[in-house]
């Protein structure tokens, strides 16, 4: 887990953090839909916060929750991970994202390729390096 997000981390940094808004274009956001991780650690519900997209955790595995106590997040459960969502074009969403291992926050997307696949993306050295996590509709 510590490992997935320090990798995360480093991928979400050097995102612009402004995006134009494409509130006509962009498909109603799936608000209150869980998603897992890559290796089923960690559990987000997507939902509305303050009026923009969120991503707070439900569910992590004993794992890890000591990674993240160790970085420092004493409750994962109930941290929001994804913050400050808005649209940045049709399925894509531009915020926030929170890496509870080491305490820090980057910018970052977050895009639906379908109703089951949630992919969040971050890119370094002006968009020359990026990385992605691809997460799955839990329900």
């Amino acid at each position: 887990m510590k490992t997935a997000l320090k990798l995360l981390a480093v991928a979400l940094v050097a995102l612009p953090v402004a995006a134009p808004a494409f509130a006509d274009e962009a498909p109603a956001p799936p608000v209150a839909t869980e998603w897992r991780n890559p290796s089923n650690s960690v559990h987000v519900r997507i939902d509305t916060c303050d009026g923009q997209l969120c991503g707070t955790v439900t569910w992590a595995s004993a794992k890890a929750q000591a990674d993240a106590r160790r970085g420092g997040t004493q409750n994962l459960v109930g941290t929001r991970l994804f913050r400050d969502l808005e649209p940045a074009g049709p399925g894509k969403w531009r915020g926030k994202v929170f890496v509870p291992d080491i305490q820090r926050t980057f910018s970052g997307t977050l895009s639906f390729a379908d109703s089951n696949t949630m992919v969040g993306k971050g890119c370094v050295l002006f968009g020359i390096v990026c990385k992605s996590q691809t997460w799955s509709r839990v329900r």
